[in-house]
């Protein structure tokens, strides 16, 4: 029997009403006036699907393009109203008959790969451009198996830092096997063992981060945030100050910070840079690469058109990658990660079930300490009380 639960939408009308409050300015608009709580209807349990209720859930960047329509206008193109949310811890309710993975009571977290390719990498991301798919900002949802991954609460993590990771974690872990696999092609091991890695602020960059330091590599985290700096500081990973070059505004900015970063690595730059290769940093982090340089990107986090000088590019044999996110197999392997690479910098104010708008309000104004996470119910199982 259908069950209708809370959960929160993003409809193309309520996108265009802000857009118009604002005049169309992008950075202006509010975006907790465009993601409403609205009611939905789950499905029936299928013999391969999995009916949970929603613990915890992570604040994702798709939102703000979703809100805005600054890339795409997803929510028209879903046909008016969207379900976002593709990250979420949860707790198994009921499975279906053919379901051997899961069983009631289990803890659980998500994976975003909507539509995997021939490769197993994603076509369509799960509540995002993925048709009729339905997220996870909502207090339960009926999803494949396939769909779902054993949460690892016994990895030494909370669980605000376990429900930060299910998208972030495999994006890192996707994007720094590929840099480091395109630059050993160039460059191999008995050249040069140790790299220099850089990322900009932001939690997938954190992670990124945490791989490279685990491997034996020099990191350097260049954030405008004191809290997340001081708190990768803490693994070893030197911190940059973006504000300090005035966020690369302009050409004397991105020239100082090159010179910075040429004295910080003696000269050498950045072998890897984990990179939005568009908006402000994008010249930044092509000025600090190194000859046979990888910088690797994923998503359109600003815009959609980059430019750059691809003669000085070729000269210097740097590699421009774009990524989006891992595979199935990818993501579970990623999991296994979790405590032992994997540290999440958490925002220090866990949202509640009705301050999810303002959750990603402030996700859009850049304020936050940390990756911010929204707590979904009060009522917590037992097993995961001693993970609070």
């Amino acid at each position: 029997m259908s069950r209708t639960v809370r959960a929160y939408a993003i409809t193309a009308e309520a996108v265009a009403r802000e857009r118009e409050r604002v005049g169309g300015d992008l950075e202006n608009m509010d975006i907790s006036r465009v993601i409403e709580l609205d009611k939905l209807d789950l499905p029936d349990v299928g013999p391969n699907a999995v009916h949970m209720r929603i613990l915890a859930a992570s604040a994702e960047h798709n939102i703000a393009h979703a809100a805005t329509a600054d890339t795409v206008n997803i929510a028209e193109a879903r046909g008016g109203r969207m379900f976002p949310g593709n990250s979420a811890l949860g707790e198994v309710l009921e499975v279906g008959p053919a379901v051997t993975d899961f069983k009631a009571g289990d803890i659980v977290i998500t994976h975003c790969n909507g539509d995997p390719d021939e490769f197993g990498f994603p076509k369509r991301i799960w509540a995002y451009d993925q048709p009729e798919s339905i997220g996870w900002y909502g207090e339960e949802s009926v999803v494949g198996d396939w769909q779902l991954i054993s949460a690892p609460l016994d990895c030494g993590l909370n669980l605000w830092e376990i429900a930060a990771l299910p998208l972030r974690a495999p994006t890192a872990y996707h994007m720094w096997r590929r840099a480091l696999g395109i630059y050993r092609l160039k460059v191999p091991v008995e050249r040069q063992a140790v790299l220099n890695v850089m990322g900009f602020g932001g939690g997938v960059s954190e992670l990124f981060l945490q791989l490279a330091k685990s491997e034996g590599h020099n990191a350097f985290f260049c954030s405008g945030s004191p809290e997340r700096r001081e708190a990768l500081e803490k693994f070893g990973i030197v911190g940059i100050d973006q504000k300090r070059f005035n966020r690369f505004a302009g050409n004397d900015d991105v020239k100082a910070f090159r010179k910075h970063v040429s004295q910080l690595t003696n000269g050498a730059d950045m072998h890897i840079v984990c990179d939005m290769l568009r908006g402000p940093v994008f010249p930044a982090g092509l000025a600090v690469a190194a000859r046979e340089g990888v910088n690797t990107s994923a998503g359109w986090q600003l815009s959609q058109v980059v430019e750059y000088n691809s003669t000085l590019m070729s000269v210097k044999q740097v590699t421009l990658d774009h990524t989006h996110y891992e595979t199935i197999y990818g993501c579970h392997a990623a999991t296994e990660l979790y405590g032992k690479v994997f540290r999440p910098t958490v925002h220090k104010e866990i949202y509640s079930f009705e301050d999810l708008p303002r959750a990603f309000h402030e996700m859009y104004q850049n304020t936050q300490t940390g990756i911010p996470i929204i707590r979904i119910t009060d009522d917590m199982p037992d097993s995961v009380k001693g993970l609070i």
